[in-house]
């Protein structure tokens, strides 16, 4: 008998996103139970595009990024698995997430999605737990280099443009598939999408139940 093909998954979220950092722990147990039952794709959305002025919005007292350092550490502290930093937004301010996106479609370009879903948790690693400055571009291509990747190629793909279109395609696909924040999931060809804060049980439920569900079910509608 034939093997059905894996449920594709359509995973979207921003690198400095508190919530896709708490997420990843899922991500992976997902990956491990599943296999290749399931193919996660993933795609960047743009929610710290440009800190400054998204911490100027957020009208949170006179030092905006020490409200924000309280958001966080309170939102992560009930997940082990989500270590932070005391020094994000604190004493670290990346002012983009968009160099660590741009950087992350370079290499998939020149390896494969899966190679730079990988590069993705180091990168989040090293802002959330090292307290590093994941907006600077030298520090991004270090950490390309040192999980064995080319750099070269990694900045051939930036300087040619093609990383920053892949990604501005990534933007796009945020709004035709009307993507609210990150972390999103959308399955089922854009036909079930959860979004932000979503458990480990709901998430397996959901794709377990589009796993079994036969083609030919009858439609509810």
């Amino acid at each position: 008998m034939e093997k059905p093909p894996a449920l594709i998954i359509d995973y979207y979220s921003d690198i400095l996103c508190v919530w896709a950092w708490i997420a990843q722990r899922r991500i992976d147990e997902l990956n491990q139970k599943l296999g290749d039952q399931i193919e996660l794709r993933y795609y960047y959305v743009d929610i710290f595009g440009d800190v400054a002025n998204k911490m100027k919005a957020s009208k949170q007292s006179n030092d905006p990024y020490e409200s924000f350092a309280k958001h966080v550490q309170s939102s992560a502290s009930n997940y082990e698995h989500a270590p932070i930093n005391p020094d994000i937004w604190t004493v670290t301010r990346p002012t983009t997430s968009a160099n660590a996106h741009m950087v992350l479609k370079a290499v998939e370009l020149i390896t494969d999605n899966k190679t730079s879903a990988a590069l993705s948790l180091k990168i989040r690693n090293a802002f959330y737990v090292d307290a590093k400055d994941i907006s600077n571009l030298e520090l991004l291509y270090n950490l390309v280099a040192s999980n064995g990747l080319d750099v070269n190629a990694t900045k051939d793909v930036i300087e040619n443009g093609k990383a920053l279109a892949a990604l501005m395609n990534d933007y796009q696909k945020t709004k035709q598939q009307n993507i609210k924040g990150s972390p999103s999931y959308v399955m089922d060809g854009g036909r079930q999408v959860l979004f932000g804060n979503v458990g480990y049980r709901i998430l397996k439920a959901n794709i377990e139940e589009l796993i079994k569900r036969p083609d030919n079910e009858a439609s509810w509608c």
